[in-house]
């Protein structure tokens, strides 16, 4: 097997391919003077099993244009099987129609990667489960809460521990971080408004007070819903309000909004690749899924079980 690396995230390629123990494929990916985009792979991959390793979070465009263009060069120098591992897939929150006439964009991203000449695709905690059905080629998700679940069984107390969603919608996925912290008990922040025009109200479902929270969500972007929530929890009797998220897009002044908040800590993974801004913040860390790609990669390469990862 081969890896190339994107510029999206090379230090999560080169994280991967220590891990493999295998060296990354020589390529050059760069710009002319009018801003397009050129790749050229040094060494040859005629036969090969390539996996392309590019999130495409911002520069969105630009990530995603040099992904396909990755992939196409591969495919035209006669790779046999290309997997584009996208470890933050963008345009995922743009899943359906939110109007009359708005785009599907993460079904023509799909369509995209797939018209390149991608074979498989692996990614990590799609926003939404069903974009792996935008795909006409075999689609791994890959989920974090294995790496999340380690992390804070050697951090936090089990015993007083309650597994929190931000909102209704995340339920799901908090459930299932819970059961891998031995069915920890699950609490729901719900947002809603009484009545038109009053403010926002942060409801809090299931017992929290004297609890260890810990939020978990996809995205963090604004962090707007993250703060608020701690916030409340705190209001409604936690003992302190940690958090973890897959995909640190955080935009603006997330970071600002973050250290300012009432969050213990917000524990991202590096799918997307950290600003300083992100490293020098002083309730952030980071963890790495780099073990956890390259064992599904190697897997993949070999044709054993991805999903027996996550039993």
């Amino acid at each position: 097997m081969k890896i190339l690396a994107g510029n999206g995230n090379p230090e999560l390629a080169q994280a991967i391919a220590d891990y493999l123990e295998i060296p990354l494929t020589k390529a050059s990916v760069r710009r002319f003077a009018d801003e397009e985009i050129f790749v050229e792979i040094h060494e040859n991959v005629r036969g090969e099993d390539v996996f392309v390793v590019q999130p495409t979070a911002a520069p969105a465009n630009d990530n995603l244009m040099e992904l396909l263009i990755c992939i196409d060069a591969l495919r035209r120098a006669s790779a046999k099987r290309i997997t584009a591992v996208v470890p933050y897939f963008g345009y995922a929150r743009q899943d359906r129609k939110s109007g009359s006439r708005t785009p599907i964009s993460a079904k023509l991203v799909a369509n995209l990667i797939t018209g390149a000449g991608a074979d498989r695709v692996l990614s990590i905690d799609l926003h939404a489960g069903q974009i792996q059905g935008f795909f006409d080629i075999p689609t791994d998700n890959l989920f974090a809460a294995p790496v999340m679940a380690a992390d804070i069984e050697a951090r936090l107390p089990r015993d007083n521990l309650t597994v929190v969603s931000p909102d209704v919608g995340g339920v799901v996925r908090a459930r299932a971080l819970a059961r891998r912290l031995g069915n920890a008990p699950l609490a729901i922040v719900d947002k809603r408004r009484e009545r038109a025009g009053e403010s926002e109200v942060m409801n809090i479902i299931g017992d929290v007070v004297g609890k260890t929270c810990v939020l978990v969500d996809d995205i963090v972007d604004s962090a707007g819903t993250l703060c608020n929530a701690a916030a409340a929890l705190l209001e409604a009797g936690a003992t302190s309000a940690t958090a973890y998220v897959t995909h640190a897009v955080l935009s603006g002044g997330a970071v600002a909004r973050v250290d300012g908040s009432a969050l213990t800590e917000l524990v991202i993974t590096d799918t997307i690749a950290a600003v300083d801004a992100v490293r020098q913040a002083k309730k952030i860390r980071r963890i790495t899924i780099a073990p956890l790609l390259a064992e599904a990669m190697r897997r993949t390469s070999e044709e054993s079980s991805v999903s027996s990862l996550f039993d």
